[in-house]
């Protein structure tokens, strides 16, 4: 039987490149997440849509289904004095806040004299990845869940962070 829309399904992944591991969670806590509501990337979630609970497989997800095509153009050319304070090498992620107010993740691509070039792709942009998943399980979710969208087990609890300088991502105020 297929997984369904606000559904929630808990797996266990490890997920490659083609050359190495790129994420696990195995031997961790499971990802918890509600299917339909592009939670996850989409050749993963299409990928899992008809396994069952218990089910392994390994899951080949093209880069179009995942963090899209390599984009050449999605680079900028911004002012060293930008990064004053940061020992930037080459590779390395930053992370900035983009015109919307999110967060925006990017990489150092060239260092020039006055200037750097970064990058703006997903650093998964173009590679076709290769997921090895466990199905742990599959259950309705509860209205409250399908309202807000968050997995029971996703909900932080405010009395676990609330007064301990948990700050707004806590729900605190």
């Amino acid at each position: 039987m297929a997984i369904e829309a606000n559904q929630i399904v808990s797996i266990e992944y490890e997920v490659s490149d083609g050359e190495k591991i790129v994420d696990s969670n195995v031997g961790g806590d499971a990802l918890v997440f509600m299917f339909g509501k592009g939670q996850i990337i989409p050749g993963l979630e299409k990928g899992i849509e008809s396994m069952a609970v218990g089910e392994k497989g390994d899951i080949v997800v093209k880069a179009e289904d995942a963090y899209g095509e390599y984009n050449d153009e999605a680079m900028q050319e911004v002012p060293k004095d930008q990064f004053s304070g940061i020992d930037l090498e080459l590779g390395m992620t930053l992370y900035g806040q983009g015109e919307d107010g999110g967060t925006v993740q990017v990489t150092v691509k060239e260092i020039k004299d006055e200037t750097i070039i970064i990058d703006f792709n997903h650093p998964l942009a173009g590679k076709e990845l290769v997921f090895s998943v466990t199905l742990n399980n599959i259950r309705d979710a509860s209205a409250e869940e399908v309202m807000t969208s968050t997995p029971a087990e996703n909900k932080i609890d405010d009395s676990e962070c609330c007064g301990t300088g948990g700050g707004s991502g806590c729900g605190c105020h």
